[in-house]
């Protein structure tokens, strides 16, 4: 794919719907069809961001190819609705042809406002998929009381997406993980895993069938926040995890956003920390051959010996 800065297709009229929230104490500005001409400068500057930020996500990583069929997971989140927005505002200019679908899971939680997200879709013109399946029922039945649900709710989650994508011919599952969602997967595994890992940005499922993109990946929840806000994007609230108290992920989350706050600029460092991995500076023995290091140093002298000895012939 060619240079992200190429990526620069016309801003799409929005959809005036409900607004998302936003982290209290920050200041609030009207909707986009309400800003004044400034607003509507400094909106422009972050939808520039974004599309930038996820057109070089996904020449890094070699993400989205001619003929792709992307299926873009839906759930009524600020994320997920920002990352369809921006892969159709990137489509449009794109160097290569590629399809979107969206499908959202239907988990048949109680409450679940199931005319919200076609009534959206339908308006914007998107193909889509509704995926009834009660997994609420079985989340439900066996988790233990007092536990939380989401391991059980994202592994079934998973499974009925990943069958569906194989079903309509999908190419690519794209995911509307961001930045801090990597940052916060890391230090949960770090913390209560023992393992260095986090979320990739491009994956092979597990059974080999899916490949997995996050375009999102260099993005800030930040600015999703704020860019789902200005669309007013129909906010879907998840009624089933997002209730229940202690999460190691929000406690996680609430660590991160602490430091970030005492210390500006300590995500990105951590991010690109991410992206720098240095195997030999670690202790992982499948990464880096640290039994064989005499050898190595053998090789190197012995290279050198070889050097000399030309050197000298000259």
């Amino acid at each position: 794919m060619q240079d992200a800065m190429t990526f620069d297709p016309l801003v799409s009229k929005p959809q005036r719907l409900e607004t998302a929230s936003r982290p209290s104490g920050e200041e609030v500005r009207p909707p986009l069809d309400e800003l004044d001409a400034k607003g509507r400068r400094e909106f422009n500057k972050l939808q520039k961001r974004l599309r930038r930020q996820v057109g070089h996500a996904i020449i890094d990583y070699g993400m989205i190819h001619e003929g792709d069929r992307v299926m873009v997971c839906l759930s009524g989140g600020k994320d997920s609705y920002t990352l369809l927005e921006i892969l159709r505002s990137l489509q449009r200019n794109a160097p290569v042809n590629f399809s979107l679908v969206a499908v959202n899971l239907d988990q048949k939680q109680p409450g679940f406002p199931e005319h919200v997200l076609p009534e959206y879709l339908d308006g914007i013109g998107v193909d889509y998929h509704i995926l009834e399946r009660d997994t609420y029922s079985v989340v439900k039945e066996k988790t233990p009381e007092g536990k939380t649900t989401c391991a059980l709710c994202s592994r079934l989650r998973r499974g009925s997406l990943y069958g569906f994508a194989e079903d309509i011919g999908a190419t690519k599952v794209a995911l509307g993980h961001h930045r801090e969602d990597i940052l916060e997967t890391l230090f949960l595994n770090l913390f209560f895993g023992g393992s260095l890992k986090a979320m990739p940005p491009k994956l092979l499922s597990d059974d080999g069938k899916n490949i997995l993109i996050r375009p999102l990946a260099y993005c800030r929840e930040a600015d999703i926040v704020e860019f789902a806000r200005l669309m007013a994007f129909p906010i879907i609230p998840c009624n089933l995890c997002g209730s229940q108290p202690n999460l190691q992920r929000q406690v996680v989350k609430e660590m991160l956003a602490e430091w970030e706050a005492k210390h500006p600029g300590r995500l990105e460092s951590m991010f690109k920390a991410v992206t720098n991995v240095a195997p030999s500076q670690l202790a992982d023995r499948d990464l880096f051959d640290f039994a064989g290091l005499e050898k190595a140093q053998a090789r190197r002298q012995a290279g050198r010996i070889d050097v000399l000895d030309l050197t000298r012939g000259d």
